[in-house]
């Protein structure tokens, strides 16, 4: 159990929600392991649990704490809340920014910059731990992205903004193959590429981006937001376009450098992935649930999280962002603080 920004997360297996007068209790065989007062909080997100009592429930709605349930992979299930309230104004004024350019523009330079930020740590981690694959591309590379930053507060508006960000991402995935220590001819990567990936790489990226984008999409359901309007990727029907969005400043650190780790620790193998007659390339049962594990153990890992300035598990990063971003919507806060990885 861990609280942050006044949300509950029980990421404990098996754990089950009861209440007791006015505070929330969490037990483990029938044993209370945590209490907490209901008024302290605005939210409980249930990771994997065992049950909550229909009391419970009650006080949740009574009280205005919305519970939302998860699966232990992080797959949005529901949310119980009660009369609405909160919930509307947040997505009315969500929807209002989304249709105002200058709001827009405003919150896709932080979601691009962090972005551009974190992949530049990538390859200046990877440079400082193997000094042997320092040349002039990767050195060249690192001074143009550390300038990006400043040019995206310049950008007069989102065509400038993806131009920018594309320019970042030439620059960052045509120095990814250097991160490869071991398999270098077998998950080379030419260029980024997918819907189908031609190559092992680039299907290793695809499905560890689409993990974390129904991460960051449950996660935007449990704090209010409607994930499918966004700011810098525009409405297109089925599309989760704010997850999308806030995902692109998780995407190096969550996902490229697993997909890395993965190969550099011979954890995967190019023998599972095969090549369909269309060209495209996909893993195999057994390579995939190698990599769900690796993502599952991944996410249990502690960072110390930028803002909050406290240890956090990697994997409730995507919930402490949807948490800062709403309450920046919301007015709570003057700005939207992005995850920058240190």
């Amino acid at each position: 159990m861990r609280k942050l920004l006044n949300t509950l997360y029980i990421t404990t297996p098996d754990s089950f929600l009861a209440c007791e007068g006015e505070n929330v209790l969490i037990k483990n065989d029938g044993e209370v392991r945590f209490r907490m007062p209901v008024h302290n909080l605005e939210g409980i997100v249930c990771f994997g649990f065992a049950g909550a009592s229909p009391k419970l429930m009650q006080l949740c709605c009574e009280r205005g704490v919305a519970l939302s349930f998860l699966s232990s992979y992080g797959k949005f299930l529901g949310r119980v809340t009660g009369r609405i309230s909160g919930n509307v104004l947040l997505r009315r004024t969500q929807y209002r920014w989304s249709d105002d350019l200058e709001a827009s523009n405003r919150l896709s330079r932080r979601f691009i910059s962090a972005k551009i930020i974190n992949s530049r740590a990538v390859l200046h981690r990877a440079l400082r731990d193997h000094s042997e694959i320092s040349d002039n591309k990767i050195n060249n590379s690192l001074n143009v992205l550390a300038r990006m930053p400043e040019r995206l507060e310049r950008a007069a508006d989102g065509d400038a903004i993806r131009g920018i960000e594309g320019e970042a991402a030439n620059h960052y995935f045509s120095n990814f193959n250097k991160l490869l220590l071991v398999q270098k001819d077998d998950f080379r990567i030419n260029n980024r590429n997918r819907r189908p990936p031609t190559d092992s790489m680039n299907a290793l990226l695809s499905f560890l981006y689409t993990l974390l984008a129904h991460e960051v999409t449950a996660a935007l359901e449990s704090v209010g937001l409607d994930p499918q309007v966004g700011f810098f990727h525009r409405d297109r029907p089925g599309r989760p376009s704010l997850a999308l969005d806030l995902m692109e400043e998780m995407r190096p650190h969550f996902a490229d450098r697993l997909a890395v780790t993965l190969v550099n620790r011979n954890q995967i193998k190019s023998a599972g992935f095969n090549i369909k007659e269309n060209g495209a390339v996909l893993m195999d049962d057994n390579t995939r649930k190698e990599v769900l594990t690796a993502w599952q153990k991944r996410k249990q890992e502690e960072i110390t999280h930028p803002y909050l300035e406290e240890k956090i598990p990697l994997g409730l990063v995507p919930y402490v962002q949807s948490l800062l971003l709403a309450r920046h919507i919301r007015g709570d806060i003057e700005d939207y603080p992005p995850f920058f990885w240190k």
